[in-house]
């Protein structure tokens, strides 16, 4: 999803705390009507002026995403440093409103909103250095070539489709190797010498907004004191299953790759997972799964064979929406989304969603595939527009999700149902959607490798950059720092050893494009929150009867009771805190992972059994690699997460 800098206006606690320069406004009705009057006017003023340079920068950020020429560069930063300087006219005209004296709760929420610049505060010239950072970063990412594992002439592998597809089909260890250490060397290793700029730049801004640092800046979306803590005590309850599954998981890679790979006790080897990050495992479901022989919810196979493109493959995701009563794609969308990668024009291929702040004009831009993946990378990047279309009348400022997470959870609600075998089956993807106990252990397998493998890769990877914007980890230990979290929280090790010289976070595309990412760990708790209350709403479950529907099956497909549920939550944007939009679905006021833990026993309990049988090691002794801190000198690991 697209965050734009316009956009990032969040509530500052500080700035709620009414200073002495406030003019005392008396307290009787007319002096309220009155006030009330003036700021309505001042709103709307200013929600015109702030509708029109977010739709300005919106237009100059999807014309260099989709095709990366140095014109369209000069553009997108000629029209963010015009936008930057509107914005801190709108700043100074807000802050010198009586706004802390206001009664009306949406009022003062607005303007609380809008007196946080966000990056838009620093000086000119360095906001232009920040977004010019930002941008070189990105074009180093998104233009990045290898050459090919068996001919080394052919130099012309990018990360989409080539390099992600041979991590996903290759079983050939040392092919895996080759392209992981090379797609590290053309991307990472080449922005290595420009992260420590942005990070300085972004600090700079946090600071001038009277934040310690970066990191809470970004934790202050979510409204909470003790964010950190939440999400850490919302990992402590999710480890046990990860623990189970990572076990297992090593254990089918160790029979597969011999234990001189992957040892019995230690960390996974990163380049064996299917995926290039390692983020997620489902693409290595094929030879590891419970039970072979049964049936998988994969429909990639079927999706080519029925002649699907890529346009067939959104529109089925529109249907999923429009069939629970939410809106259909508008014209423009179809018009003007870019939808498979553009021949012969360098663009960011990394999907995402976008809204251009007009109430009309909503984009995709994906470089789609025809597989199962991509058609539920659909559902995910339309689940960011149906939120857009369901708060398009909201005031601009409150045109964003409830918190981050829960942007990034709208689509994967949807998937959890679109993903079902029955409905596969239902919609002519898929024969078998038997119901049998082997069946579903591999249904839920697969989901986990998707939904339980992501949360400590998420954690980590946040956990990490709020090490470095906080100075606990400088420039000399980026490194090192990245690969000490990885083993600690996902139990994963490099294929060979790694140092100082590299910059491995580089080669993710949420590191090098300033996108918080702690959104997605949120997303895939409150999804299973969101999924349960749907699902009850649905009449499809029912927590109090022992003979239901477990929640796994669900599916709300045509369920348009489950729909507009969803609906009232979405058009509230951020016009609330995220605690009033999740009590609107769910009657509860809090992130809770009963829904997932509940979704995936189970698995749980068959895993636990399994691992028991074979005598697994639950957890993983400390790797066999090193980090070079400095040439000649190593870092010690940390201990492991057992």
């Amino acid at each position: 999803m697209l965050r734009l800098i316009l956009v990032a206006a969040v509530v500052s606690l500080a700035a709620a705390k009414p200073t002495a320069e406030d003019p005392v406004i008396p307290e009787s009705p007319q002096a309220d009507a009155k006030l009330l009057r003036n700021a309505q006017d001042l709103l709307k003023r200013i929600d015109a002026k702030y509708m029109e340079w977010n739709n300005k920068q919106s237009i100059a950020g999807w014309n260099y995403a989709s095709n990366l020429t140095d014109e369209n560069l000069a553009e997108k930063l000629n029209v963010s440093t015009a936008a930057a300087r509107v914005m801190k006219q709108i700043a100074e005209e807000v802050n010198a409103f009586p706004w802390r004296d206001l009664k009306d709760k949406n009022i003062k929420r607005q303007f609380n909103k809008l007196s946080i610049l966000g990056v838009t505060a620093l000086p000119e010239d360095s906001y232009k250095e920040f977004e010019s950072t930002v941008s070189q970063m990105e074009n180093i990412y998104s233009t990045a070539k290898i050459c090919d594992y068996k001919n080394k002439t052919k130099c012309d592998l990018a990360l989409e489709p080539e390099i992600t597809e041979i991590l996903m089909q290759s079983r050939d260890p040392e092919e895996l190797k080759y392209i992981w250490i090379e797609w590290r060397k053309a991307s990472g290793e080449q922005v290595k010498s420009l992260y420590p700029k942005y990070v300085e730049l972004a600090n700079t801004a946090a600071r001038l907004n009277n934040f310690s640092d970066h990191a809470a800046y970004w934790m202050n979306d979510y409204e909470a004191d003790d964010f950190p803590e939440q999400i850490e005590t919302l990992w402590q309850q999710l480890k046990p299953l990860y623990l189970q599954l990572h076990a297992y998981v090593r254990r089918e890679l160790r029979e597969k790759y011999g234990e001189d790979i992957v040892c019995k006790d230690g960390p996974i080897p990163a380049h064996l997972l299917g995926n290039t990050w390692a983020q997620t495992w489902a693409n290595i479901a094929d030879f590891t799964v419970p039970f072979p022989g049964k049936q998988l919810p994969d429909v990639s196979a079927a999706l080519v064979e029925q002649g699907y493109n890529t346009t067939s493959m959104f529109r089925l995701a529109e249907n999923f929406f429009k069939s629970i009563n939410l809106s259909a794609m508008p014209d423009t969308f179809w018009e003007n989304s870019i939808l498979e990668k553009q021949k012969d024009v360098d663009m960011i291929c990394h999907a995402s969603a976008w809204d251009f702040y007009d109430s009309k004009d909503f984009r995709i831009k994906q470089c789609t595939r025809i597989n199962m993946e991509d058609l539920l990378t659909a559902h995910h990047e339309m689940g960011h527009v149906e939120y857009y279309l369901q708060y398009k009348n909201q005031p601009t400022v409150f045109k964003e999700g409830a918190n981050p997470g829960f942007h990034e959870a709208v689509g994967d609600v949807i998937s959890l149902s679109a993903s079902t075998p029955s409905h596969l089956k239902k919609i002519g993807l898929l024969t078998d959607d038997s119901t049998d106990r082997e069946a579903l252990l591999n249904h839920l397998y697969v989901k986990s490798l998707d939904k339980i493998v992501f949360l400590p890769f998420a954690y980590m990877m946040d956990r990490w950059r709020w090490n470095v914007f906080q100075g606990r980890v400088t420039p000399d230990n980026y490194n090192c720092n990245w690969w000490s979290l990885a083993e600690e929280y996902q139990g994963i090790e490099p294929p060979v050893d790694r140092s100082e010289e590299d910059f491995d976070p580089g080669s993710k595309y949420h590191i090098i494009a300033d996108v918080e990412y702690i959104r997605y760990y949120v997303s895939f708790v409150v999804q299973f929150q969101f999924h349960k209350a749907l699902c009850t709403k649905a009449k499809q479950y029912d927590p109090k009867n022992p003979n239901a529907n477990p929640l796994h099956q669900c599916d709300i497909y045509d369920n348009k009771d489950a729909g507009n549920l969803l609906k009232s939550m979405l058009e509230l944007g951020s016009s609330k805190p995220w605690p009033d939009a999740m009590e609107k679905i769910s009657g509860q006021r809090q992130m809770d992972s009963a829904g997932l833990l509940e979704y995936f026993k189970p698995l749980t309990d068959w895993l636990t059994e399994e691992n028991k049988k074979t005598n697994e090691y639950i957890g993983w002794k400390p790797s066999s690699r090193q980090c070079v801190q400095t040439r000649g000198e190593l870092k010690n690991n940390d201990e492991p997460s057992e």
